[in-house]
Protein backbone atom coordinates (compact mmCIF):
# COMPACT_ATOMS: atom_id res chain seq x y z
CA UNK A 1 0.00 0.00 0.00
CA UNK A 2 1.03 3.37 -0.71
CA UNK A 3 2.21 6.24 1.88
CA UNK A 4 1.64 10.05 1.02
CA UNK A 5 2.48 12.50 3.64
CA UNK A 6 2.86 15.85 3.31
CA UNK A 7 5.14 17.58 5.79
CA UNK A 8 4.58 21.64 6.83
CA UNK A 9 7.75 23.14 8.09
CA UNK A 10 7.47 26.63 9.54
CA UNK A 11 10.57 28.60 9.16
CA UNK A 12 11.90 30.97 11.83
CA UNK A 13 11.62 35.02 11.01
CA UNK A 14 14.57 35.64 8.71
CA UNK A 15 15.66 31.93 7.86
CA UNK A 16 13.43 31.12 4.81
CA UNK A 17 16.51 31.21 2.46
CA UNK A 18 18.34 28.77 4.05
CA UNK A 19 15.50 26.76 5.30
CA UNK A 20 14.85 26.73 1.49
CA UNK A 21 18.04 25.39 0.56
CA UNK A 22 18.21 22.55 3.17
CA UNK A 23 14.38 21.05 1.87
CA UNK A 24 15.57 21.68 -1.91
CA UNK A 25 19.04 19.38 -1.41
CA UNK A 26 16.09 16.94 -0.37
CA UNK A 27 13.96 16.66 -3.74
CA UNK A 28 17.13 14.96 -6.07
CA UNK A 29 18.66 12.50 -3.85
CA UNK A 30 14.56 11.20 -2.52
CA UNK A 31 13.33 11.11 -5.96
CA UNK A 32 15.87 8.60 -7.18
CA UNK A 33 15.53 6.13 -4.18
CA UNK A 34 14.47 2.67 -4.58
CA UNK A 35 10.18 3.18 -3.85
CA UNK A 36 9.87 7.26 -4.13
CA UNK A 37 6.73 7.63 -6.43
CA UNK A 38 6.71 11.20 -5.91
CA UNK A 39 8.52 14.12 -3.96
CA UNK A 40 8.42 18.07 -4.30
CA UNK A 41 8.95 20.76 -1.97
CA UNK A 42 6.45 23.82 -2.13
CA UNK A 43 6.98 26.95 -0.40
CA UNK A 44 4.03 28.93 0.35
CA UNK A 45 3.21 32.11 -1.93
CA UNK A 46 1.35 34.02 0.55
CA UNK A 47 3.53 32.89 3.42
CA UNK A 48 6.94 32.39 2.85
CA UNK A 49 8.33 30.75 5.80
CA UNK A 50 5.82 28.28 4.92
CA UNK A 51 6.76 25.15 3.63
CA UNK A 52 5.41 22.08 2.17
CA UNK A 53 7.14 18.90 1.40
CA UNK A 54 5.00 16.31 -0.29
CA UNK A 55 5.92 12.71 -0.59
CA UNK A 56 4.21 9.28 -2.02
CA UNK A 57 6.15 5.86 -1.41
CA UNK A 58 5.93 2.24 -2.77
CA UNK A 59 5.53 0.84 0.88
CA UNK A 60 6.52 1.18 4.71
CA UNK A 61 9.98 -0.62 3.30
CA UNK A 62 10.90 2.52 1.06
CA UNK A 63 9.53 4.94 3.56
CA UNK A 64 12.12 3.63 5.83
CA UNK A 65 15.47 3.28 3.63
CA UNK A 66 14.45 7.14 3.07
CA UNK A 67 14.76 7.86 6.46
CA UNK A 68 17.61 5.41 6.35
CA UNK A 69 19.56 7.32 3.32
CA UNK A 70 22.30 9.95 4.33
CA UNK A 71 20.85 13.10 3.19
CA UNK A 72 17.49 12.55 5.20
CA UNK A 73 20.18 12.53 7.84
CA UNK A 74 21.78 15.76 6.72
CA UNK A 75 18.46 17.36 6.91
CA UNK A 76 17.22 15.88 10.34
CA UNK A 77 20.55 17.40 11.76
CA UNK A 78 20.63 20.71 10.22
CA UNK A 79 16.86 22.11 9.90
CA UNK A 80 15.87 22.34 13.54
CA UNK A 81 17.77 25.63 13.56
CA UNK A 82 15.61 27.25 11.13
CA UNK A 83 12.44 26.14 11.85
CA UNK A 84 9.63 27.25 14.41
CA UNK A 85 7.24 24.45 13.77
CA UNK A 86 7.08 21.20 11.77
CA UNK A 87 4.01 18.75 11.23
CA UNK A 88 3.32 15.39 9.34
CA UNK A 89 -0.11 15.12 7.97
CA UNK A 90 -0.68 11.48 6.30
CA UNK A 91 -2.93 11.81 2.79
CA UNK A 92 -5.25 9.25 1.55
CA UNK A 93 -5.84 9.52 -2.16
CA UNK A 94 -9.72 9.54 -3.06
CA UNK A 95 -10.49 7.43 -5.23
Amino acid sequence: MTITKSVTFIAKEGCEEKMKELLSAMVVPSKAEKGCLFYEIFQYENDRRRFMAVETWENEAALDGHKASAHYAVYKSSYEPYCDDKYTDELEVLK
